[in-house]
Formats: C-alpha cells, sequence, structure tokens
C-alpha cells in the first residue's frame, strides 16, 4: 500500500511538474494582463513622466498592440494628453524620455493629436549640445553612464530614427550605447555592472556579495537585455551595426539562461542566489520578455530558451495577488537588496510582467 501510494504522489508531482511548464490559455493570459493593468490605473505612483512610468506604459502598449484592448489604448492617450505629449525636464538624462517610447507607438496608431515635436527636440540636444550636470563627485559623466539608461534611452532613438527615416538618430545611439557597453559591460561574465562602483579593476577593494563574487544587479541586466529586445524591434535588418546588438542580446541571454534558478525567477543578485531566498518580479520580467521576445523573432533557439522563459513566466503568475497587484518587486535601487516582499509592488513590475505577457500571447503552440 506504501508503494502505491508513493508511486501515486510521484505521478501526481510530475503531473504538475510537466504542467507548470505549458503555456498558460490565451484567456488566463490576457485576464491576469487585464487585473495587473486595471490594479496599477486605481494605485498611481510618481510623476506620469517619470521613468518608472516610462517603463509602466511601454508595457501598456505592447499589451493593447498583443490584446486589441482599448482600455489600455485609453489609458495611453489620457497618460500622453494629460502630460501634453512632454517628457520629463532633463533633457540630458535616459531617464526622462522613458516616457517616449509610448508616444512613439501612438504616433504609429495614428492617435489624434500625437506630438513627437517634445522628444525629438530632447534627441537633438542630445547630439548637439553640451550639459552641464555633474555627480556627487563633481566629475561630469558619460551620458549613459548607468545600465539602467539602456533601457530607457536607446528604443527612443532608434524608433524615431526608424519613423523619421534619418539615420543620424542611429548613429547617435551607436555612439552613446557603445560608451556605455565599453565602461560597464563584463567580457566575461557577459553581464553589466550598474555602475562604475561595481566594476572590479585596479587595487581598490571591490564591493562584492557574501559569496566574494561581483554583484550584477537583476534588474538592472533586465533593463539592458529588455531595452535590447525594444530596440532590435525598430532597428532596419540590413543597418550595418545590427550585429553588435544581436550578439549582445544572445550574449547575455545565454548567460541568465546558464544561471536562472530551479523555479525560473532570477534573485536579485544574479551570481549570489543563495543571498535572497525569493525571485525578484521586475528582473525576472524583463528578462522573460527579453527571452519570449529572441524566441518569437528567430533570435533564441526556440527548443534551448522555451523552458526556461516558461518556467519564469510561471513564477511571475504566481506573484499576482488575487486583486491584480504584481508582488515581490524590489523597490527603487541600484543594487541588489532584500527589502521586498510579496506586498511590495512597483509601476515598473506591472510593466515588466505585461511586456512578459504580450509576448507569451504571441508564442505559438
Amino acid at each position: 500500500m506504501r508503494k502505491i501510494s508513493l508511486f501515486l504522489l510521484a505521478f501526481l508531482l510530475g503531473g504538475a511538474l510537466q504542467l507548470s511548464a505549458q503555456k498558460p490559455s490565451d484567456k488566463v493570459i490576457k485576464k491576469s494582463m487585464l487585473k495587473a493593468f486595471k490594479w496599477q490605473q486605481k494605485n498611481p505612483k510618481h510623476a506620469l513622466n517619470d521613468w518608472t512610468n516610462g517603463a509602466y506604459y511601454i508595457g501598456v502598449t505592447k499589451a493593447y498592440q498583443a490584446t486589441g484592448n482599448k482600455a489600455y489604448q485609453k489609458g495611453l492617450i489620457a497618460m500622453a494628453e494629460e502630460l501634453d505629449w512632454m517628457p520629463a525636464p532633463r533633457w540630458y538624462h535616459a531617464d526622462d524620455i522613458a516616457i517616449s517610447q509610448s508616444y512613439l507607438y501612438m504616433k504609429e496608431d495614428g492617435v489624434k493629436g500625437a506630438n513627437l515635436q517634445p522628444t525629438v527636440n530632447d534627441l537633438d540636444k542630445v547630439m548637439t549640445q553640451e550639459y552641464d550636470w555633474k555627480d556627487e563627485n563633481g566629475i561630469k559623466p558619460i551620458y549613459w553612464w548607468w545600465c539602467d539608461a539602456l533601457f530607457m534611452g536607446p528604443p527612443v532613438f532608434v524608433h524615431y530614427a526608424a519613423i523619421s527615416g534619418e539615420n543620424k538618430y542611429l548613429t547617435a545611439n551607436d555612439r552613446l550605447y557603445n560608451e556605455c557597453y565599453e565602461l560597464l559591460f563584463d567580457q566575461e561574465e557577459h553581464l553589466f555592472a550598474r555602475d562604475m562602483r561595481y566594476l572590479w579593476e585596479g587595487d581598490k577593494e571591490y564591493l562584492k556579495e557574501a559569496n566574494g563574487k561581483k554583484i550584477f544587479w537583476s534588474r538592472g541586466n533586465g533593463w539592458v537585455i529588455g531595452g535590447l529586445a525594444l530596440l532590435l524591434q525598430q532597428m532596419p535588418a540590413d543597418y550595418e551595426k545590427r550585429g553588435f546588438y544581436e550578439d549582445l542580446f544572445k550574449k547575455m541571454a545565454s548567460k541568465l539562461k546558464a544561471i536562472q534558478p530551479e523555479d525560473g525567477m532570477w534573485r536579485s543578485s544574479l551570481l549570489d542566489p543563495e543571498s535572497y531566498p525569493h525571485g525578484e518580479v521586475s528582473g525576472t520580467g524583463f528578462d522573460t520578455f527579453a527571452f519570449l521576445w529572441g524566441i518569437n523573432n528567430g533570435l533564441l533557439d526556440r527548443s534551448e530558451y522555451l523552458p526556461a522563459a516558461m518556467k519564469a513566466f510561471n513564477g511571475l503568475m504566481a506573484c499576482q495577488q488575487a486583486d491584480g497587484k504584481m508582488g515581490w518587486v524590489q523597490p527603487i535601487g541600484a543594487d541588489p537588496k532584500r527589502n521586498f516582499s510579496a506586498d511590495s509592488w512597483e509601476v515598473y513590475g506591472t510593466g515588466a510582467y505585461l511586456l512578459a505577457a504580450s509576448e507569451m500571447l504571441k508564442l505559438e503552440e
């Protein structure tokens, strides 16, 4: 009798594990997305043109494109009209044009009154003007000195190049992107340091994790690979520099897959998951979006990456509460932290989930 019970238990557990690796139905995904969106709309946070909302509203944009549900577009238009189609005020700072990603798509969708001129003015300033901002040490850094910037700025430059047909915006993006890449990309680990504080060079005492390894922030690298997916979607297939971005995308995807925890969700610190007991939704959401986009667009091998993407997506869905709120989101920061729980949320966490879910809907059975 005991042997039969153990066999039955093993059979049931095996079935559950197999089920967890399957794609949820489109109906279930759409219902989950709409709940997340409605909850977030009822619980606003931060200035509308803040970078946090830039990440949220690109998720809303992709949700609209994937489902055709007008509720998403209505929310987008209300946001843009309240902001009068303006980016945030720091023209030199990539965070402040993140909201423009949604403006670009609304312009393409023929939204009445869509006005890209304020965004273009900022892009042109970045290309032609010097800025006098300095960091706390009095140093004037490169424009994109932190890896998060590679989600905020490049998709805007590349998408506007596609809309306008002017390659100067592609060229400007290449220059600014390469500066950040040369500064922060670790050629051994194939991950990005968040900023110069986390580089291991010279004779100084390095910042490191409890296990002695380098600090690579999950959301920071999620920003980068998610931004690459958004950028590549708009970059011409025959653009001479496209190969650089595709190669970087594949290198990061390969590394992330290799270090993915068994439950599918990446921890706040990528190389020291043991010190961070629960998966983090925003980093996992951006990674999942990138994996699914890569599969859907032929950059990543389906048989190799789909199991990883499926585990991650099911992990994300499990972090959604009954009212639609996405929990387990690390608050605003610049490095791995443990200061979050099932009730922790942020607008970019919702945006990351909507991005991932939108690509999951496009996945062919």
